[in-house]
């Protein structure tokens, strides 16, 4: 007697992403607005948690805004004004949002959690289908052109389309699986981070202490990277650190355990941290930077976010570059399939979203790479502590560089420089 095997349940349609993150539901939002068929796999079911500051820059902002997301304090989010930064005095520096013609003069904070799930179900109410505890297990790939035409799912379940988007993250598993390697070359940041109940949790501004000491403060080596607290407004902060180093070959430190070293010894003080004030445990993550897997389109596979390493070597990054390069993304393949799915035009639309993110990024990437070399020597983050937090002007201009906040046409000097800057080097 043979033993019967159902077939396993085959879902159709014009795209797939893989991932549920901020990356993937823009994606997938956009998609939807342009008329196609989307679905939507996240292995996961909402609310869940992830590692991140919680903070989003100005930059953010503006793609929150471009999705039609109401980002009021009535809807739940908190606005800040700026950032204030500590290091090598007493007294902070205090860099208020730029008013500038390309971004908004505010910031948002608010929970991971709360915060996928919004923009996920931002994505249903466009039109794709949410799968939720849908793990991606492995990519299908048809024999007679080694392209990607699905995913198989852990359960069996099999998911086909003409295009899939790896929105899955730094580990990637569809895109290793479709021989998309790291380069080990390319900074690679990791962070802790960790809530407290703070009287903080009010502050206008998001904060930052560049003075990560790997041993006792003042008598010991300053690590690259910096400190956060991002403010709540519930009575809650969240507080962590992050670094880096130039190559992804070179991470060691125990990053949990540097937080806790600085937690409890580094402080700012009215930050007003204690340990009977944390809530929950110390949640850490890497951040893969400066487009570390390449290329971001190949055989119908398009990578958006960490899956590709987007994330800024200048400040850690990620999530308004996601939503950017989603954006592009869903532009490249409405194109596509508007010409036709696996014709030679198709295949130019799609060619045309990697050329894209290097016309746009490549070159700030780049220069965050030389940023990051400079930073992992102690001499160097001595100096900046002690002498560039006194100088204002200094301090404006690096703070506008370092969020990548300014004008390309139009702006002050200053953004002249940095845009000039960006042009002159190779892309990332």
């Amino acid at each position: 007697m043979t033993e019967e095997r159902t077939a396993p349940t085959v879902v159709e349609s014009d795209v797939i992403v893989v991932g549920a993150g901020p990356g993937g539901s823009a994606t997938a939002k956009w998609l939807a607005d342009r008329g196609l068929n989307v679905s939507l796999l996240e292995k996961s079911a909402f609310p869940r948690d992830k590692v991140c500051g919680d903070g989003l820059t100005p930059r953010a902002t503006k793609q929150l805004i471009r999705l039609g997301v109401d980002v009021s304090t009535d809807a739940g989010w908190v606005h800040n004004i700026g950032l204030r930064t500590y290091a090598g005095r007493t007294e902070p520096f205090e860099f208020l949002w730029p008013e500038l013609a390309s971004f908004p003069n505010y910031g948002l904070t608010r929970k991971r959690g709360d915060f996928d799930e919004m923009l996920a179900r931002l994505a249903v109410k466009a039109g794709a289908t949410l799968y939720e505890e849908t793990n991606a297990s492995e990519p299908i790939l048809d024999a007679a052109s080694d392209r990607i035409v699905g995913v198989r799912a852990k359960d069996g379940r099999e998911f086909r389309a003409p295009i899939v988007v790896a929105a899955d993250g730094n580990s990637s598993r569809i895109a290793l699986a479709m021989g998309l390697e790291k380069n080990k070359l390319r900074p690679m940041g990791v962070a802790a981070r960790a809530y407290f109940r703070s009287p903080s949790a009010d502050s206008d501004f998001i904060e930052s202490c560049l003075e990560l000491w790997d041993g006792e403060p003042g008598a010991s080596n300053l690590l690259p990277g910096y400190a956060w607290m991002f403010p709540l407004g519930d009575g809650l902060i969240n507080v962590g650190l992050g670094t880096v180093n130039s190559t992804a070959t070179s991470q060691k430190m125990n990053v949990r355990k540097q937080l806790q070293t600085w937690l409890h010894g580094s402080t700012p003080r009215q930050w007003g941290l204690s340990p009977e004030n944390q809530v929950g445990e110390i949640g850490s993550a890497a951040l893969p930077m400066s487009f570390n897997r390449k290329p971001a389109y190949t055989r119908g596979l398009v990578l958006v976010g960490d899956s590709a390493g987007m994330v800024s070597p200048f400040n850690g990054e990620g999530i308004p570059y996601a939503m950017e390069a989603a954006e592009m993304a869903a532009d490249a393949i409405a194109d596509a399939h508007g010409r036709g799915f696996g014709s030679r035009a198709a295949e130019k639309a799609l060619t045309g979203y990697r050329s894209r993110l290097e016309a746009e990024w490549g070159g700030y990437y780049r220069l965050g790479q030389v940023f990051v070399a400079l930073i992992e020597r102690p001499e160097v983050m001595r100096l900046c502590t002690r002498y560039g937090l006194p100088r204002p002007t200094l301090m404006k201009f690096t703070m506008k560089l370092l969020a990548h906040l300014y004008d390309t046409t139009d702006g002050d000097w200053m953004d002249k420089t940095i845009t000039a800057m960006t042009k002159v080097v190779p892309s990332a």
